[in-house]
């Protein structure tokens, strides 16, 4: 099961922030939604240079981002 973090209103940093205090307590992986393509990309950039894979589903306005080892 994957923790879910709600990050749509924040502006950077506070999504990548709130996305690696996630991770450090569910390193298996998160989901992340956010609300603007530069969080979308920040949180992706993050992930990935942490070794995560990310899926993006855009869901209407919002971005669901799948991390995972």
């Amino acid at each position: 099961m994957f923790n879910k973090v709600d990050a749509r209103g924040r502006s950077c940093p506070e999504p990548v922030l709130l996305t690696k205090r996630a991770i450090d307590q569910h390193p298996d992986g998160v989901q992340v939604i956010v609300d603007n393509t530069t969080a979308r990309e920040n949180v992706k950039r993050f992930a990935e240079n942490s070794g995560y894979k990310v899926g993006i589903v855009e869901d209407g306005e919002d971005y669901l981002l799948t991390l995972g080892r």
